[in-house]
């Protein structure tokens, strides 16, 4: 078993992928092109989300298995406890460790049908992301790994508050985070900053994502849950109507960010692709993140 710890603890700049479960048999074909083409670039591990609110979760399993067995790609899975009872976790944990995925991101997850409703527990399942940590420790030598959030969580009443539960969730035994999306190095740096003075001291890997259009601006701003800053919308807001030079400009923003957070002693980035593996390659080709033969 080769645990995502390992494998982000290499002495070097690496990066890592995250994938969404396909909708259909079509999404499927663009989903498993794009691991093709990223299992050549060596990433340290990928991810495959639950889909909002849980949805698709059998794909997520299919998937996350497929790539466990089929590729030289070191898997995480993503567990949440929406809409589960602890039975039913047990035998999603015991499902993966059985087709050979020993690392998961454990996520207490968005509520169905609305983000930013009120989130229900399930009447046998489980409140809290720790409480999920902990059961998955409990039930095999897994690699444990939690969301992290540098503007916040949008429940949590301030970032202070929202660093005390990451660190929480690293003392019910995770051994990493992996951050929502932000928009510059300073802003995930702070929030790193917070969580190493309330004592938490495991890895925490920014999360990116290449602003290629106007909808994934937009889809920032809803995964972030922060708006646009000043400096950044000013940049791309008037390239709106100019997709080849959105593309562009959004392209430097992000790697320009990059670049800020490997000079700060970032040694991993994770990047949420949407299925597409364009415009991950060119980031990681200018910060020179490709192995050489693909370079």
């Amino acid at each position: 078993m080769t645990s995502v710890l390992e494998r982000i603890n290499v002495g070097r700049a690496t990066f890592s992928v995250e994938f969404m479960p396909p909708r259909d048999d079509a999404d499927e074909q663009i989903l498993w092109r794009s691991i093709r083409e990223l299992e050549g670039l060596d990433p340290a591990f990928v991810s495959v989300t639950y889909g909002a609110g849980g949805s698709r979760r059998d794909r997520t399993i299919r998937t996350t298995g497929r790539v466990a067995r089929e590729t030289t790609l070191v898997p995480m899975a993503h567990l949440t406890a929406v809409d589960h009872s602890v039975a039913e976790l047990r035998n999603v944990i015991g499902w993966y460790a059985a087709v050979g995925v020993h690392n998961v991101l454990a996520l207490r997850g968005d509520p169905p049908g609305n983000p930013m409703g009120e989130w229900v527990k399930h009447p046998q399942g489980l409140s809290y992301a720790e409480d999920l940590v902990r059961l998955v420790r409990e039930l095999g030598d897994f690699c444990v790994g939690v969301a992290a959030f540098p503007y916040g969580h949008p429940r949590c009443p301030d970032v202070e508050m929202d660093a005390d539960r990451l660190v929480q969730k690293f003392r019910a035994g995770a051994d990493f985070a992996v951050g929502q999306l932000c928009y510059s190095a300073e802003d995930f740096l702070r929030l790193r900053d917070r969580v190493a003075a309330k004592g938490g001291n495991a890895p925490i890997l920014p999360g990116v994502m290449p602003l290629t259009t106007p909808k994934m601006l937009s889809k920032t701003v809803e995964l972030s849950g922060a708006p646009v800053p000043p400096h950044i919308a000013g940049r791309l807001e008037p390239l709106t109507d100019d997709p080849k030079a959105f593309r562009a400009e959004g392209i430097d923003v992000v790697t320009e960010m990059c670049q800020e957070l490997l000079a700060e002693g970032v040694d991993v980035l994770h990047f949420y692709t949407f299925n597409r593996a364009k415009a991950t390659k060119e980031v990681l080709g200018r910060l020179g993140l490709m192995p050489s033969r693909t370079a």
